[in-house]
């Protein structure tokens, strides 16, 4: 088998793969495809590639398909672990405030600061601990990611103040995990005080929206 042949081969089985284990969703009727298979076509392609790369030229025709396969799975295996993570984290947090963003293999929980913290502290709500011991429980259990506490302000007051606030809410939000059994090996915490808002600072409602915590999950 020619090289070119080989790579028409594994285009096209990346093609078939993400084609046919499209879903149709519920609420809007898109035709859409898993992160798995995604994961997978995606996979298969770069290890293709690798496999010829590696190859003497007699074998690069076996080199691809062997690294087509291998990509596959380790591809559909990230895609599969981070679709399942995402299922249990939105059905744990439904109704809590608390919204799910999934970008690549990428999962984003944004939990506003107004649900989660008081105004100008950093001691978490009683009334969200519950959210919280959901979250634990199942990145307590998906033990492969990790996980990236990030926490923000609104601009109302110094640079340096709502920098050490940003630094603190997400060190609150970690030790809850940690005090929940989430491996401290697996956190990483920073504050970005008033960097990086996600709606205007110009009116009260844009400011309940930059005073957040995220938690960044993202496979090791």
């Amino acid at each position: 088998m020619t090289f070119v042949k080989v790579m028409h081969a594994t285009a096209l089985a990346a093609a078939l793969i993400a084609t046919g284990c499209a879903t149709t969703d519920p609420y809007t009727g898109e035709q859409k495809t898993s992160k798995a298979t995604k994961g997978a076509a995606i996979g298969a392609a770069a290890g293709a590639v690798l496999g010829v790369a590696t190859s003497s030229k007699s074998d690069r025709g076996k080199g691809a398909l062997i690294g087509a396969a291998a990509g596959a799975a380790i591809g559909g295996g990230i895609g599969h672990y981070q679709d399942q993570q995402e299922a249990e984290l939105r059905q744990q947090l439904e109704g809590t405030g608390v919204r799910v963003q999934r970008e690549g293999d990428m999962l984003k929980l944004i939990m506003p600061g107004n649900i989660t913290f008081a105004v100008n502290s950093e001691q978490i709500q009683p009334d969200f601990n519950d959210v919280l011991d959901s979250v634990a429980v199942v990145i307590g259990k998906y033990d492969k990611t990790v996980v990236d506490i990030r926490g923000y302000t609104d601009s109302t007051g110094s640079f340096e103040h709502n920098q050490a606030l940003s630094e603190r809410r997400a060190q609150s939000v970690a030790s809850y995990l940690i005090n929940r059994k989430v491996s401290a090996g697996r956190i990483r915490t920073a504050g970005y005080g008033p960097r990086y808002p996600v709606a205007p600072n110009t009116t009260e409602a844009g400011r309940s929206q930059n005073r957040r915590v995220e938690i960044n999950l993202q496979p090791m």
